[in-house]
């Protein structure tokens, strides 16, 4: 008999090699059936096949738990790729893992696949799915596994980059056999239902040297109506995608003459000009001082401060009289420099410099996505640089920063702290305070945080900040880094009460991130319906006769007065269609002018919010919008 230790704390005992399946159903019929597999000792996760031999920590896992989803569409990559090789013999596998949201798998056909091909793709993985094959696990030596996958070039190449002591192992459902290392469901009857989603290409192991192969990406779930809530998430998604309403509402856009390169139009800056007075408004409250660094500097520099040497490929360079320049890819070295300027006493500390600053860096055309995935961003960084007695009260200012210009968007947000990773640079002494540093601050500030272990950059531990948009997607943005090794690639000092030189500890944090993905990211959240502080169009005045001209120029002129953005439609159109206009243009507030209106000395407001108009003075709707804005209300 063997003791399994459950997530509540109790301990069950059964008989020495039970299976997942075997002690799940001991603990409940429910969770028996609902079940996909388990966590042991709170890190491997396995199948309901698989047998217990030994005292263990044990949770059972199913599709709504993270693990569990994994495994599910890991499955569900393999039911496809069954499919596919039923259909099309000759195409060759290559690999096919779950990620967020469902899986893809990556072929190498001899005829290109269309969408077209998807419908009969799914008749035959509902086929496999009512086979209901079992799925087991198989190991094989080396020599036999390569023997064995001969006629699968892709498959023949992953295992010749395995190490040498690795455990070989496949997996077999009917007909078909994959290399894999698992965990899968017991059977392919398991899978339920699932959709085909696109097709896309992708380069053998990333490398756009190696052939280009066919990537269909597709999703699974136990239920038809999980199926169908993600697919109309999927709708939602696409009608809030930040290129197609960029475009729309004439914000911004990507031309073929620079791939990567956006181009904001004129609505597009008052909307980003907005954000960028909003961030130096809160900065200076804050006690920044703010920066402008060149964009193109040196080869020595990026050789001390690392970047030369680790990351050049992603970075634009050129020659400036017979010597090596790059464009900056980030903003610290310069950051750097700023500091270094001049002596500095610990009565200084702590210097907080904020610096707009943009970089460039070489991503590959394939990554490339609207404003998510550029070539050119600004980053909204700031370097503070103090002494070690003051880590933690900053690290918890700019949380508190962090925070506050998160709820100014309605953002909720998750926070991770990443600890020591393994190829780590500094002392244990050094790493032990600065993470403690970071722990404290968080507790102080009182949210719930996650630890990630081992996840921290190499020069110092992080916290991140992962905000939730309203379709429920999370989004990397806010990172506060501590870091040991720049100020001493550099030199920075400052002189203590002793008199003595000391070495400032220092602070890399963005809260942005990058000013065109917190656009990109805003555009989606609220589908282009942006604020009234934000929108580019605040309000516009549509008349419904030319008698009303004098009147508008008067509103228009009050409007600009105290600081609103205002337009107006006087064409010779009926009134409906000006309004159904301005809708989709997503103006905030529409002003209908017509002769009682004018008599009346009063403005017909209509709200983008609602299809009902309010007459009203002028002087109060100008009280409302000037409230509005300066309150930033949602």
């Amino acid at each position: 008999m063997i003791n399994i230790k459950l997530k509540d704390g109790s301990v069950l005992e059964v008989e020495n090699g039970c299976t997942v399946k075997e002690i799940a159903e001991k603990l409940s019929r429910n969770l028996a059936k609902q079940a996909v597999g388990a966590i042991v000792n709170g890190d491997v996760t396995v199948g309901l096949t698989t047998p217990i031999n030994e005292d263990c920590e044990l949770t059972v896992i199913t599709f709504q738990d993270p693990e569990g989803k994994q495994l599910f569409w890991h499955t569900a990559s393999h039911v496809m790729a069954q499919a596919v090789k039923r259909l099309y013999p000759t195409a060759k596998l290559a690999i096919g893992p779950a990620i967020a949201n469902g899986f893809y798998y990556d072929f190498d056909f001899e005829t290109p696949l269309t969408t077209d091909d998807f419908a009969k793709i799914e008749k035959e993985m509902n086929k496999i799915v009512s086979q209901n094959f079992p799925i087991e696990r198989f190991e094989l030596p080396r020599a036999e596994a390569l023997e064995f996958m001969k006629d699968e070039p892709y498959k023949v190449d992953l295992i010749e980059n395995l190490p040498e002591d690795a455990v070989i192992s496949f997996y077999k459902q009917g007909d078909f056999t994959d290399l894999c290392a698992g965990p899968h469901l017991a059977s392919t009857g398991m899978v339920k239902v699932f959709k085909l989603l696109s097709l896309a290409g992708a380069y053998w192991r990333g490398d756009e040297k190696n052939k280009m192969l066919q990537r269909i990406y597709a999703t699974a779930f136990p239920k038809q109506d999980e199926l169908q809530a993600y697919l109309d998430f999927l709708e939602d998604a696409k009608r809030r995608d930040h290129r197609k309403i960029g475009k729309e509402l004439d914000l911004f856009d990507i031309y073929d003459e620079g791939p990567g390169f956006p181009f904001f139009l004129p609505k597009g800056m008052v909307l980003r000009n907005n954000l960028e007075d909003f961030w130096r408004e809160e900065h200076r409250k804050n006690g920044y001082n703010e920066i402008k660094t060149p964009i193109i500097l040196n080869q020595d520099l990026w050789h001390r401060s690392g970047h030369w040497d680790h990351y050049k490929n992603n970075m634009y360079t050129t020659v400036i009289d017979d010597q090596d320049f790059a464009i900056k890819p980030m903003n610290c070295p310069g950051g750097m420099l700023a500091f270094k300027r001049k002596v500095h006493s610990y009565r200084d500390l702590p210097q907080r410099m904020a610096e707009l600053g943009l970089v460039h860096r070489h991503e590959k055309s394939g990554t490339l996505h609207g404003l998510m995935r550029v070539r050119c961003f600004t980053q909204d960084d700031a370097h503070i640089f103090m002494t070690p007695d003051q880590i933690e009260s900053e690290i918890l200012g700019v949380i508190n920063m962090i925070d506050k210009f998160y709820s100014v968007f309605g953002f909720k947000y998750n926070v991770e702290l990443s600890t020591r990773p393994e190829d780590s640079m500094g002392s244990d002494e050094a790493w032990e305070t600065a993470t403690a540093a970071l722990k404290n601050a968080l507790e102080a500030n009182g949210k719930p945080y996650k630890i990630n272990e081992g996840d921290g950059a190499f020069y110092g531990p992080k916290i991140d900040f992962h905000l939730q948009d309203c379709l429920g997607r999370t989004w990397q943005c806010g990172t506060i880094q501590l870091d040991f090794q720049m100020p001493e690639r550099f030199d920075l000092t400052y002189v203590g009460p002793d008199g003595e030189k000391h070495r400032p500890v220092m602070i890399h944090r963005v809260i942005f991130g990058s000013i065109e993905r917190f656009i990109g990211i805003i555009t989606e959240h609220y589908a282009g319906a942006f604020p009234l502080w934000l929108a580019p169009v605040q309000v516009k005045i549509l008349s419904i006769n030319d008698r009303s001209a004098d009147y508008i120029a008067d509103l228009c002129n009050k409007l600009e007065a105290v600081g609103i953005r205002v337009e107006t439609d006087m064409r010779n159109e009926k009134i409906g269609f000006k309004i159904r206009e301005a809708q989709l243009q997503k103006v905030p507030y529409m002003l209908v002018i017509g002769d009682k209106e004018v008599e009346e000395g009063k403005v017909a407001v209509r709200s983008r919010k609602s299809p009902n108009s309010v007459v009203v003075d002028v002087d109060t709707f100008l009280a409302q919008v000037v409230e509005e804005v300066a309150n930033k209300l949602q």
